[in-house]
């Protein structure tokens, strides 16, 4: 095969050769044979493809790269040669090679450079056929090694996994655009507001389709979209049709604003995450259209054109669901657009989400719910209004209900390096939100949480629709009595756990090895499966048909949707499984034992890493991102082995990536001790695991008694007792403190 002159980087190689990027770089050090950089700077130097993989032969380092690694990287060289990002025909390629079977693949990836371009031809030209709009496809004998990557990624780990790849780089090349992905919950989320059974559902600015894939598992069948940029509506279709073979997928490339591509449509439903704050969206040509039926939209107001133009897309009664920027509900430009759905009944909820939930992350974003105002039907009195963020600032979000019951969840808002509790997030909303359809005039709502406002509360000189501000009138609803038991409970809770966490941490299981660190003999996760000593098991992604590590790979058929998932923000909480079983691939997961060793895939700070199935996880599924470690108990300890496994050193050395570190599981390294010896450091893990979860229960505690106690003090139902205040005098300030 011809050889490729292409560069890469040392955290390529690493990737590569499945070591970190500090061996790379002792590589660098110690051999003087190592390759000399080709290109790039001092800083960050470039090598010679070629000359890396000849070098990282003759010592033999086999390629541990994943396959989508592989095509991560091939895709990067090909456009530092000067290939196009992502063509069209790639994408086709992946729903052409989704329909061939693993010996299919594996015999295309093994055939000459000729003949591969040239299968690769004929498969996108045949899927070509089969999604509306595309173009024609063009591979020449420089796209050998991105095709050969493509196929060996669609094979191992699945079309969409491909598709993934392909939409990192898609993404790189169209940033001015301002596109980027609708994360899957939060798609998950504006599908299930919509009432009832959507049969067709349309997605006017569908990037690349996770709204319509989110509304096709929840039984949607015939999908609509469309989208300004060419590749993401080519992305979308094939993704879609790898998601949903059995729906009816249709989407156009246009803008839905000044060109729409359905306008004789009318769906069930429409999700839509349209663009934000653009001021060229048409509005001296579009100053007529018949959409704007509840009033023309300010140039400043593009996304109430986008919520008149998914209302005019709505069979009567039928219902929509937009993520828009908080601006939206209180700019005085769009003032008499908004009057005008509310006094209508268009708009029937508005939710706030805690910042962090989608682009841009230092936002809080709001999902708008619309319902088509039926001819004749019922007037309807009063909107929702649902603020998941509150108290996100925190890092907890709780709800006490009328009872005086707590329920707390934990959120962390704002920065990159965020994690939304989505559990709480989607409880809170569509709890109210199904309350408040079943009987919107007796919707009693939840205080500081949830509060329905009637339709002529709203229609002032404002009409500010801001759900913390409509919300955090309803606190003063709160009874005094109500709220008083709720905090002196979780006070009581917080001085017992505080009582706990004390006992745990006075524990002494430990001594001081000496004069030098213990050293010991490892072996790596692999070796031990190989051994027998573990099993190895993971849940393959959507479309994958190769084999997974051990036995973990599928049946085919639907998982049990009785049970619940394990994921790994369960495994970084602490918490229980919370995963819907609805969002597996069709075949089926592994299901979780007593005293199996769980490993989040994704490396992160954030949270632990590693834990050991108790009751609660027994016969849960495991989640995507979940590696399992099966050990057999007569040679492995199970604390004893997630201890080790889930060490900060350890992780960082068996994980690949730059800006996302994903865990290889199989080079993750376990000392070799005897039983009884593992047995002693199993049980000073599992010491720390208790402590961990001490310290964890404690703080959500404090949080919540100072959060009530706060709350009722600036709610008026709380009042400052003199001794308090004398106190404070007393023991917490001095003479020269301020008065």
């Amino acid at each position: 095969m011809p050889q490729s002159s292409a560069q890469v980087t040392a955290a390529e190689i690493s990737r590569i050769a499945g070591v970190t990027r500090a061996t790379v770089s002792n590589w660098r050090r110690r051999h003087e044979d190592f390759p000399a950089p080709s290109g790039g700077t001092e800083s960050s130097p470039l090598y010679d493809l070629e000359s890396v993989r000849a070098w990282l032969s003759a010592r033999g380092h086999v390629s541990a790269a994943t396959p989508a690694e592989e095509l991560r990287t091939t895709l990067r060289l090909r456009a530092q040669s000067g290939g196009s990002g992502v063509p069209e025909g790639l994408l086709l390629l992946v729903l052409a090679a989704a329909g061939h079977s693993p010996g299919e693949l594996t015999a295309v990836t093994e055939s000459p450079d000729a003949d591969l371009v040239a299968r690769a031809q004929r498969d996108a030209v045949t899927a070509a056929d089969a999604v509306p709009a595309a173009g024609p496809v063009r591979f020449g004998a420089g796209d050998a090694a991105v095709l050969r990557a493509l196929y060996a990624c669609v094979r191992d780990e699945g079309g969409q996994a491909a598709l993934g790849v392909l939409a990192e780089r898609e993404l790189e090349d169209s940033a001015a655009s301002g596109a980027y992905l609708t994360p899957g919950p939060l798609a998950d989320l504006l599908a299930r507001l919509i009432p009832g059974s959507a049969s067709s559902v349309l997605d006017p600015a569908c990037g690349g389709g996770t709204l319509l894939a989110a509304a096709a598992r929840r039984g949607a069948r015939e999908l609509y979209g469309q989208d300004t940029l060419p590749v993401q509506a080519l992305r979308s279709a094939v993704s879609l049709m790898l998601t949903a073979p059995e729906a009816e997928v249709t989407v156009r490339a246009a803008d839905s604003l000044r060109t729409d591509a359905f306008p004789d449509l009318l769906a069930d439903a429409v999700v839509c995450n349209p663009p934000y704050g653009v001021r060229d969206w048409g509005h001296d040509e579009l100053a007529y259209d018949p959409r704007w039926a509840y009033g023309v939209p300010a140039r400043a107001e593009s996304e109430l054109a986008w919520v008149q133009h998914a209302l005019a897309h709505l069979v009567p009664g039928g219902y929509a669901a937009l993520l828009l920027p908080p601006a939206t509900a209180g700019r005085a430009s769009g003032r008499r657009v908004r009057a005008e759905l509310v006094r209508s009944g268009a708009l029937r909820a508005v939710i706030a989400l805690p910042a962090g939930a989608s682009v841009p992350l230092h936002v809080g974003l709001q999902v708008w719910v619309l319902q088509r105002p039926e001819p004749g039907g019922p007037a309807r009195k009063s909107v929702l209004f649902v603020d998941t963020a509150a108290d996100a600032a925190t890092g907890t979000g709780t709800a006490a209900g009328r009872g005086g019951t707590a329920v707390t969840a934990r959120t962390r808002g704002g920065g990159r390096s965020s994690s939304v509790d989505w559990e709480g997030v989607a409880e809170r909303a569509l709890g109210a939100w199904r309350t408040f359809t079943e009987n919107p005039d007796t919707f009693e709502g939840e205080p500081g949480v949830a509060h329905a406002v009637g339709v002529v509360d709203l229609l002032d000189d404002v009409v500010d629709l801001t759900p913390a501000r409509l919300v955090r009138a309803s606190r003063a609803e709160v009874d005094p009595a109500e709220l008083s038991a709720g905090l002196d409970a979780a006070r009581r809770g917080l001085v017992g756990a505080a009582r706990s966490l004390a006992q745990t941490a006075g524990r002494e299981g430990w001594s001081t090895a000496g004069a030098s660190a213990r050293e010991w003999r490892t072996a790596t996760a692999s070796d031990l499966a190989r051994g027998g000593a573990l099993t190895l098991l993971r849940t393959l992604p959507e479309g994958a048909r190769g084999r997974a590590d051990g036995d973990g790979g599928g049946s085919g058929q639907r998982p049990d949707t009785g049970r619940a998932v394990l994921t790994g923000s369960d495994i970084a909480r602490g918490s229980g499984p919370t995963g819907d079983p609805a969002e597996l691939p069709s075949h089926t997961a592994p299901v979780i034992a007593f005293g199996d060793v769980l490993v989040r895939a994704v490396a992160s700070e954030d949270g632990s890493m590693a834990r050991v199935a108790g009751e609660e996880d027994a016969g849960a599924l495991l989640g995507l991102h979940v590696h399992l470690f099966r050990p057999d108990p007569a040679r492995l300890d199970a604390w004893f082995l997630a201890g080790f496994l889930g060490a900060e050193e350890n992780i960082a050395a068996a994980s690949t990536g730059s800006t996302v570190l994903t865990v290889s599981p199989g080079r993750l390294r376990v000392p070799l001790l005897p039983l009884e010896e593992q047995r002693r450091y199993g049980e000073a893990f599992r010491h720390v695991h208790e402590l961990r979860a001490e310290a964890r229960r404690a703080t959500l505690l404090a949080e919540e008694t100072a959060r009530l106690l706060a709350g009722g003090l600036t709610g008026g139902q709380l009042l400052p007792t003199r001794e308090a205040a004398e106190g404070d005098a007393v023991g917490g300030r001095g003479d020269d403190s301020p008065h």
